[in-house]
């Protein structure tokens, strides 16, 4: 469909192209040889192809990964320039622009067709059937994840394991016992099966023999994965690469990285100089108005932890009283459960200008040179006090495994009106859902957030 589109759209702009704004052209000196069409038609398919554009998941979820498309689509179009200037350089370059613009909306449609074709493709049950061997909780937390995919191609049928299931609550039904999974294949027609292994325990349920399936299903023409149980631990994606003859599977990487992290990086850059070239005078304001209202310094350097657990030292305006931090245990609170509050509304260690900068923020804004630094990033999970980590659940590990953020996705959805375990939640949501156009979304919504002052202080 990818040659298709790109054929009848470079063939639209041929046509329309004597037509449009552009140095006067003669339909026939448009295109100087039909040669072209064939090769920008197997250009994409060989472009996309290599940048693994057709993986399911980057067909399935095009909002998602629009950014990486973008950035892919954008090679795709210097490579086709670079063709034509070595070859037919007579090509107008007008026909290029219009032709790259027009491609790329009809390639971006295609893909949202291609989704929405998915998706009634699995409400008519015409999805894999897939077989789950196991019954514990990583076995239900795969078929979860299966269910809740509404753009996924792959359909439950059922499960199976050592014994039955005694306590259990199976989403789908249990069909028979693993020393008989090659004849529940066949009679339900299984066209994937899953090895959802478990590290826990149980009397109930015996190990699973990974060899012993695998030899049962020898002569079946079926794929089979294992999805090993690392739900357990506070990973948001791992990577599988092989080191000569060795097999890794990578537990703790940056989450954000290659092209996407260029972009990421490049708008870090960006907006940080276009801050301190435009607002350089605030700083100075700020930092002066500080000195003035209380004893102590302008700008003050704070532990933080940061991306993959580093701690490093956060620059902000100081906002409270010098050396707040011994305060800290006479001013912590505790809520109705027991937990502690560390910042409190009223907090007594606040100075005067203190409360204004916090109200809109204006505190933060040294930590444009933490990301200059490389150790924040304009948007990402706020950078947390070392002795709050310490606190934290195994899952919420996962807010660290992308750079910290001026601002995030919890700062503009309550601030510090949410408490500290929602907090950690939509951290965790924005590491599962990074992209560069989340990123834009925030910021704008930011600025918003920072005017109302709402659920700052």
């Amino acid at each position: 469909m990818d040659v298709l589109t790109s054929i009848v759209i470079l063939a639209i702009a041929v046509e329309l192209r004597p037509y449009l704004p552009g140095r006067l052209l003669e339909p026939d000196a448009v295109l100087p040889s039909p040669v072209i069409y064939v090769v920008q038609g197997l250009l994409w398919h060989v472009v996309f192809a290599l940048t693994a554009a057709y993986q399911p998941d980057r067909l399935t979820h095009v909002s998602k990964n629009l950014g990486s498309f973008t950035s892919v689509y954008m090679v795709g179009v210097a490579v086709f320039a670079g063709l034509l200037f070595f070859s037919y350089r007579e090509t107008s370059r007008l026909l290029v622009l219009y032709y790259a613009s027009a491609n790329y909306i009809a390639m971006i449609g295609l893909r949202y067709l291609t989704a929405a074709h998915i998706v009634s493709r699995q409400k008519s049950g015409r999805a894999v059937p897939v077989l789950i061997v196991g019954t514990l909780d990583n076995a239900l937390r795969v078929a979860q994840d299966i269910e809740e995919d509404k753009t996924s191609l792959l359909k439950v049928v059922g499960f199976c394991d050592t014994r039955p299931p005694l306590h259990a609550q199976l989403p789908k039904p249990f069909l028979g016992l693993v020393d008989r999974v090659d004849e529940i294949v066949r009679d339900h027609a299984i066209e994937m099966v899953i090895i959802a292994r478990s590290d826990v325990v149980s009397q109930e349920v015996a190990p699973l023999d990974l060899q012993k399936i695998i030899r049962q299903l020898d002569e079946i023409p079926v794929r089979i994965y294992v999805a090993p149980d690392l739900y357990s631990l506070a990973l948001v994606e791992s990577d599988i690469q092989r080191f000569g003859k060795i097999v890794l599977i990578g537990l703790r990487e940056p989450v954000i990285k290659g092209p996407a992290r260029v972009r990421k990086r490049v708008l870090d850059i960006f907006v940080c100089l276009t801050v301190i070239i435009l607002g350089w005078p605030l700083f100075v304001i700020i930092w002066l108005m500080v000195k003035i209202d209380s004893q102590g310094p302008g700008i003050i350097a704070v532990r933080r932890v940061g991306e993959n657990g580093k701690v490093f030292r956060m620059y902000k305006f100081r906002s409270m009283v010098n050396g707040a931090e011994f305060l800290q245990d006479k001013v912590v609170q505790q809520d109705e459960k027991g937990e502690k509050i560390y910042k409190l509304k009223d907090d007594p260690r606040v100075t005067r200008v203190g409360k204004w900068l916090r109200k809109y923020s204006l505190d933060e804004l040294p930590q444009v040179f933490n990301v200059l630094k490389g150790e924040m990033s304009v948007v990402g999970p706020r950078p947390e006090q070392p002795f709050i980590t310490e606190l934290y659940d195994h899952w919420q590990w996962q807010r660290v495994s992308v750079p910290p953020g001026v601002t995030g996705w919890w700062q503009i959805s309550g601030r510090a009106d949410l408490p500290m375990h929602l907090n950690t939640e939509y951290d965790v949501y924005y590491v599962r859902n990074y992209s560069i156009l989340l990123d834009l979304k925030i910021l704008a919504k930011t600025i918003i957030a920072v005017i109302k002052a709402k659920g700052a202080y």
